[in-house]
């Protein structure tokens, strides 16, 4: 195995407790400096606000998924992107009747203390 490379076969499944699938690929454990996870948010899912201290990509890949960033509605849907400044106040949700499936990329990578969640402030 060349040291250029290196294939993630079997992701680390991070422990969850509202039902969202989180593979992470690529983050914390392997590279402090950007996070790659495939990620399913389940139908009527939603997280608290929260202040990242890192910019975030999101692709979504089925579905649609709810960006409520600083008090504006944004919803993407299958084949369309975003980026998430670091420092926007953003809550993240699922309030369809259908599963979300997306990739998420950030950059640094993520980390709960990065992440400064309102009910965690």
């Amino acid at each position: 195995m060349s040291n250029k490379y290196h294939i993630q076969k079997k992701p680390f499944v991070v422990p969850t407790t509202d039902g969202k699938l989180i593979e992470e690929h690529f983050g914390n454990s392997t590279n402090s400096n950007i996070s790659v996870a495939h990620m399913v948010a389940p139908a009527k899912w939603s997280e608290p606000f929260q202040v990242p201290e890192f910019d975030e990509y999101t692709y979504i890949i089925k579905g649609k998924k709810q960006f409520n960033i600083d008090g504006e509605i944004v919803i993407l849907k299958a084949g369309e992107s975003i980026k998430i400044e670091k420092g926007a106040k953003i809550q993240y949700s699922n309030p369809f009747d259908e599963d979300c499936e997306y990739i998420s990329v950030c950059n640094p990578a993520f980390s709960i203390e990065l992440v400064h969640r309102e009910n965690e402030i």
